[in-house]
């Protein structure tokens, strides 16, 4: 099976040794996505206007691979605080409708450049 590198110059670029995402087949597994601007590579401030950037920088990438919010099956959520786990909820309703991907949301000390949000995600595109 080959491999795809998805890359999307409308979501940050990659800060190491990763690409954004890879297609293998039909299936797209997207790299985490922290709220960094793609323009300025600075995090936006505030953890509403970061969660936002982050589906913002999901977006991008899913729409890369010719996909979009309707093709994910799997969303990992990773938060600094799970307290703000229902504005994230709250926020990802924006994005999705039913029927919603699977989804686990993860408590975690600390995220690159001191985000408060990141999430991954696994798409699967007819």
């Amino acid at each position: 099976m080959s491999k795809t590198v998805i890359t999307s110059d409308k979501a940050p670029a990659a800060i190491g040794t990763y690409s954004q995402a890879i297609k293998a087949g039909n299936t797209v597994y997207m790299s985490g996505q922290i709220p960094l601007d793609p323009k300025t590579m600075e995090l936006v401030e505030g953890f509403e206007a970061q969660t936002v950037q982050v589906f913002e920088n999901l977006k991008a990438v899913m729409e890369a691979a010719g996909g979009s919010f309707k093709d994910v099956v799997k969303l990992n959520i990773f938060l600094t605080d799970l307290s703000h786990f229902a504005t994230v909820n709250e926020i990802m309703g924006r994005y999705f409708q039913q029927p919603y991907p699977a989804r686990a949301a993860i408590g975690v000390a600390a995220l690159p450049k001191g985000a408060q949000v990141e999430m991954d995600a696994i798409l699967v595109i007819e």
